[in-house]
């Protein structure tokens, strides 16, 4: 395999890391704020046009951060629109989404139960 799309998607993703560490140690942003802006920045790009030619070019790099994550749900909700009308609005997202979703609570659930979380 070309050892570029590994480099290239290393970049990326670091980048992307790297703008959310700067702007969590340069602004007074909380993080989950940071997050909320990756979100809406990728479903803000994927509208315009510009995430789907990037994230072909990145691959991983830039459809695994959360400005991917952004533009998927955002790509599902317009292909649900289009099949199914204005129902797809509710349902599109979590149908494009459901991999990641699914796998964020049941990876979640499990270091929950292996680690014992409490309250601070």
């Amino acid at each position: 395999m070309d050892v570029s799309v590994y480099l290239k998607a290393f970049a990326v993703g670091g980048a992307i890391c790297a703008v959310g560490q700067i702007l969590i140690d340069k602004t007074k942003l909380t993080p989950a704020r940071i997050l909320t802006f990756f979100v809406c920045l990728g479903v803000l790009l994927g509208a315009i046009g510009v995430y789907a030619p990037f994230a072909e070019w990145a691959g991983a790099g830039a459809t695994v951060p959360l400005t991917g994550f952004g533009y998927n749900l955002a790509r599902g909700v317009k292909k649900a629109v289009e099949e199914k009308g204005v129902i797809g609005a509710f349902t599109g997202g979590l149908t494009a989404a459901a991999g990641g979703l699914t796998a964020a609570i049941f990876f979640g659930y499990i270091v929950a139960v292996i680690s014992k979380p409490g309250d601070k």
